[in-house]
């Protein structure tokens, strides 16, 4: 599989692919739970940070033989917020009609600390998500595609940030040369959290292993 970097007309396949990675996630799960169990408004929120990533020009994907978004780096620049005040504001009314009032609280609140963890000095790419389609796990084409994008980010100089919500992700994060700077736990259900970080230049060994 080639690596592309995305445009606007592949938001709803990498929209699909992050929706379905993460649905069983051990922080995001339980964090977008609907009352009645429902999955609809997941694709919705989710595609808010794909559609700003991609207005950026720093998502790396890598296409499925059908279509699909087979793995997907959704990354944000230096300086680059997530949402816009705006985009906030609407992802806040979609949660606050959807989930459980006292899960939509939990939701601000864990938020809120993935924001009070994000390093806010030393200028950085951000991995806000990486993602591979359910067809295509245990192939090892995330981990590659996570490598090709920190060698094209060692040359610029640039170190990277990321939080891990699944612990069984930390050693391929590991393998990719990031190294854990600290953490937290969710305040829905006390899934832990850990922040990593890797230099400019930290090496990679691009081992193959399943990804979400």
């Amino acid at each position: 599989m080639e690596t592309r970097i995305a445009g606007p007309a592949d938001a709803d396949a990498i929209t699909t692919t992050v929706a379905l990675a993460f649905r069983d996630d051990p922080v995001w799960g339980p964090a977008l739970e609907a009352p009645d169990g429902g999955t609809a408004h997941l694709e919705r929120f989710w595609r808010y940070f794909v559609e700003g990533a991609i207005g950026q020009g720093a998502v790396s994907m890598q296409d499925g033989p059908s279509g699909e978004a087979a793995t997907v780096a959704v990354w944000l620049p230096p300086g680059v917020d997530e949402l816009t005040d705006e985009q906030e504001a609407e992802v806040d009314g979609l949660l606050a009609s959807t989930l459980a009032p006292e899960r939509f609280d939990a939701y601000q609140r864990l938020w809120q600390r993935f924001d009070e963890a994000h390093p806010h000095g030393e200028a950085h790419m951000y991995l806000s998500l990486l993602a591979t389609h359910p067809a295509h796990r245990g192939q090892g084409i995330g981990q590659r595609l996570l490598a090709e994008n920190l060698a094209r980010f060692d040359t610029e100089g640039l170190p990277a940030y990321l939080e891990s919500t699944n612990p069984a992700n930390d050693h391929r994060y590991r393998r990719a040369g990031f190294r854990p700077v600290g953490g937290f736990v969710s305040v829905i259900d006390g899934a832990a959290v850990t922040t990593m970080w890797r230099d400019a230049g930290g090496g990679a060994d691009a081992g193959v292993g399943a990804e979400r």
